[in-house]
């Protein structure tokens, strides 16, 4: 079996860097943990700024921070949270756009790699990510962190789950 770790290994390689090169087209100037927000924004509307650093996996200085910068570019609006002392973090229209184009460019980017497959292979690939991607994790935010990037309406288009949904099924949890 180690050349199919080899092979899925040299695959998310390939993938990562057509990723990449595919989320800055759209986004020139923007950094990694900036695309994640927005897309993680888009998908989860209306958090706390410190829910949203405990899925990017930021300190709490790094996601203020960050969350500045959003602002500062019209992406997000800060609102008051439950009490003084937390703050909610929402896309604005401009910031709704850039997400959605950044999905856009991913999507492209992944369409380019099956374009080789058959349907059947796309099936049969599908169906075997779907096992790989469930065993992920079983719990709520490091599926967050995996889906940071994920286009939740494709995930879960014509009725199904998403691999990870048993991991957060939580999602009203604010953290």
């Amino acid at each position: 079996m180690a050349r199919l770790e080899n092979l899925l290994g040299a695959q998310a390689l390939a993938l990562t860097d057509r990723l990449l090169a595919a989320e800055l087209a759209p986004t020139a100037g923007t950094s990694a943990s900036e695309r994640a927000a927005l897309v993680t924004l888009l998908a989860h509307p209306d958090h706390t700024v410190a829910w949203l650093g405990g899925v990017l996996d930021l300190t709490s200085s790094g996601i203020t921070r960050l969350v500045d910068r959003l602002v500062a570019a019209g992406w997000v609006t800060r609102t008051v949270g439950i009490d003084a002392r937390s703050r909610r973090v929402r896309l604005t229209r401009p910031g709704r756009n850039r997400a959605q184009a950044l999905l856009r460019a991913r999507r492209a980017a992944m369409a380019d790699a099956l374009g080789a497959l058959s349907q059947t292979d796309r099936r049969e690939l599908e169906r075997l990510l779907e096992l790989v991607v469930g065993n992920l994790t079983g719990r709520r935010l490091p599926a967050l962190r995996v889906c940071r990037l994920c286009d939740r309406s494709a995930c879960t288009s014509d009725g199904r789950d998403c691999p990870l949904e048993h991991a957060v099924t939580a999602e009203n949890s604010d953290g």
